[in-house]
This record gives C-alpha cells, sequence and structure tokens, in this order.
C-alpha cells in the first residue's frame, strides 16, 4: 500500500476522534457555579478603617485635615511597627526650620 494513504486515513482517524471528544464535551453539563463570597476583616471596635475611607472621600480636602494627618500617621506607625514612645519629636514637613542667631567667628 502507499503511505501517502495511511497518512490520509490517520488523519481522518484523529479528526474523527477530536470531533468526537469535543462533542460529548459540548454535551456534558456545567456544574452550578458557587456564589462568589468576599470576606473582608476589620477588627472590631477599630474607628481607623473607618476613618480612613472618610479621608479617601474627601480627596484633596483630607490634605489639610489634621484628623486625616492623625489617621495617616497612625496607620504608618501600625504598617511599619513602629513603638509608640518615639525619642525624637516627629518634625512637620509645612514648618519652616528653626532661626538661628549667626554666632562669631572665633578668633578674630
Amino acid at each position: 500500500m502507499d503511505t501517502k494513504l495511511f497518512a490520509r486515513i490517520g488523519a481522518g482517524a484523529f479528526v474523527a476522534v477530536a470531533l468526537t471528544m469535543s462533542l460529548l464535551q459540548l454535551r456534558e453539563e456545567r456544574p452550578a457555579a458557587l456564589p462568589e463570597v468576599i470576606t473582608v476583616w476589620e477588627p472590631d471596635g477599630d474607628p481607623l478603617p473607618g476613618q480612613l475611607r472618610a479621608c479617601a472621600a474627601m480627596g484633596e480636602l483630607a490634605l489639610s485635615s489634621p484628623d486625616c494627618r492623625a489617621a495617616w500617621a497612625e496607620k504608618r506607625r501600625r504598617f511599619l511597627g513602629v513603638g509608640s514612645d518615639a525619642s525624637e519629636p516627629a518634625v512637620d514637613a509645612a514648618a519652616p526650620p528653626p532661626v538661628t542667631e549667626p554666632q562669631p567667628a572665633k578668633g578674630l
């Protein structure tokens, strides 16, 4: 027999098997989709998440709110794990640096 004939028979059989498997797969009933469950953990009695949401809703006005600044500082403290007993006082970036008197040059 000719090898081309075997190749054609093999290709035909492959196509037949592929079509049969596709049809069987399409006939199966799909299982019912499970409802999507979203769980959000919020610690009881902690007002910080609610305050952060309120600050986020304020937009740019939150930048000038001292309550929002305090909430963000507390969130950073909790996230970074910094202790509450800071040895250095916090420096406000908007505050001007302290003005010092110029010292007279020594040895003149």
